[in-house]
């Protein structure tokens, strides 16, 4: 047994407690086929439904679609909506083991009568919007409502219990979580899934106005002569109330129609809206709403719609369907616009990664600018820095020069310095001898002044000091007149002594 979620696939022989009997019907990958359980006798009905082999492969139904129509189908529980009993699967196929829906169509049920009255027409139409009802408070999109899928339990009472069925395409609708895609049949699908856009439960209404619309008058509000011209015509909401369709039909019955035929989903008409509109909650109830007025006809009968058209409404729905019941082209159709949607995301993935590759470039650019600003301001601090240092430097060597020239100029006055110096050293030591000699000469003066007789001894005495001070101011003013200051002042201590 294999599980996922609520799904649980039985892995044994169905046939091993069904009894298999004639078919019932087809699809594109399903066939019905009536059975009986072999432990009670009870008759059911089962769809084997063709598994999908490969991904690669476009034949059979993809596991993940089957798993979830089987959890759906296990999640309901409703008078109005055929329900799930068992499930099988062998290697090429699940069977689904349904209650059994003997009754046929709605619509091929109707088409037998000879008139039909809207009062009649309400009573199924209530019927489908108590089960669309049941299926919306779980937030259960069937997507796929059409005659075909519209059946009779029993048509051997006289009010049959209608039967909602063929769960294929149904889906959970979760909150803010976007949905979309482009399947179901052209003639019933609304306007959002044609322009592919996102999807919910008002998808569903806009079937029921097309179903009620066509119930009541027997032609197809949107019906192209081709699947192309159809959707066309849905999308540009290209439809009217022909006098000679709905000459017969109450402005009620059409308020309801239009309510539920309106291209923004945001303003359809809900399922609770559709209960409680007042062509379903009494026919013969005088209702102004909206401008509109019903009343029953004069004579008190209700009124008859004529069932002609809608019989032949069904014989050439019946004879234009292809074996299978399916609109092979159009799921072709839908998966190329996947494909596209597809590509679109990508398309807008690389936009994005080029948009933020383009920050990226953009921040980088903006970094080296304020890099490169910064290294030129500092280039130009550093650029001004050797500036001032270069100046300083031809000051520096300027003075240096300046220096050199002064040292220069006081070793050449030291030189001649040293020049003079010598030559007034020579002029002193000349000076000094001749100093020395005339001291001789004074000497032997002296001596001999002192050498002569007795009465001259005393005038000698009484002169010589006089004359040695005289001899020795003459002596030392001539020395200063010769070297003067300091040069001089050896010699005049020699000067001094000698005297």
């Amino acid at each position: 047994m294999r599980t996922l979620d609520m799904a649980v696939f039985k892995q044994q022989r169905v046939e091993d407690f069904y009894e298999i009997g004639e078919e019932l019907g087809s699809g594109q990958f399903a066939i019905v086929k009536r059975c009986k359980e072999k432990s009670t006798g009870v008759e059911y009905a089962a769809k084997f439904i063709k598994k999908r082999q490969s991904r690669a492969s476009r034949r059979g139904v993809r596991r993940e679609e089957i798993e979830r129509e089987v959890n759906i189908l296990q999640q309901i529980q409703h008078p109005n909506i055929v329900t799930l009993h068992d499930v099988y699967e062998n290697r090429t196929d699940v069977v689904l083991i349904l209650e059994l829906v003997s009754g046929g169509e709605l619509f091929d049920f109707l088409a037998q009568k000879e008139s039909l009255s809207e009062e009649e027409a309400t009573e199924f139409i209530k019927q489908i919007l108590d089960g669309v009802q049941y299926l919306h408070s779980k937030k259960i999109a069937h997507f796929d409502l059409k005659p075909e899928n519209i059946m009779l339990l029993d048509n051997n009472v006289p009010l049959p219990r209608i039967k909602l069925i063929d769960f294929g395409l149904a889906h959970k609708i979760e909150d803010d979580v976007e949905f979309k895609n482009i399947f179901g049949t052209p003639e019933f699908v609304a306007p959002e899934i044609v322009n592919y856009e996102p999807l919910g439960l008002e998808a569903d209404m806009w079937s029921i106005g097309v179903i009620t619309y066509i119930l009541l008058s027997g032609a197809s509000p949107f019906l192209g002569d081709c699947k192309q011209e159809t959707l066309a015509n849905i999308s540009a909401m290209n439809y009217e109330f022909d006098e000679e369709f709905f000459g017969s039909t109450s402005e009620l019955a059409k308020s309801f129609i239009r309510q539920l035929l309106v291209k923004d989903p945001r303003k359809r008409l809900t399922i609770q809206d559709a209960l409680n509109h007042p062509w379903i909650k009494s026919h013969e109830l005088q209702v102004e709403e909206n401008g509109l007025a019903h009343a029953v006809q004069r004579n008190g009968e209700p009124r008859q719609l004529k069932t002609k058209r809608l019989k032949e409404y069904t014989i050439q729905s019946h004879s234009s369907m292809p074996p299978n019941n399916t609109y092979v082209n159009f799921e072709r159709f839908a998966r190329v616009v996947e494909d596209v949607a597809l590509m679109e995301t990508g398309l807008e993935e690389v936009t994005e990664a080029r948009e933020s590759l383009q920050g990226d470039i953009e921040a980088l650019l903006s970094i080296y600018n304020e890099k490169e600003a910064w290294y030129k301001e500092e280039n130009e601090s550093v650029r001004q820095s050797l500036s001032q240092l270069r100046y300083e430097f031809r000051k520096a060597e300027a003075v240096r020069k300046g220096l050199q020239e002064d040292l220069r100029a006081a070793d050449a006055s030291l030189a001649g310095i040293s020049g003079r110096y010598l030559e007034r050293q020579t002029h002193l030591s000349s000076l000094r001898q001749e100093l020395n000699a005339e001291l001789r000469w004074l000497q032997e003066v002296m001596s001999s002044l002192r050498g002569e007789g007795g009465n001259g001894h005393s005038a000698i005495n009484s002169f010589t000091p006089g004359l040695n001070n005289e001899v020795n101011e003459a002596l030392k003013e001539l020395l200063n007149r010769a070297c003067g200051g300091e040069l001089c002042s050896g010699a005049k201590a020699d000067v001094s002594e000698s005297s």
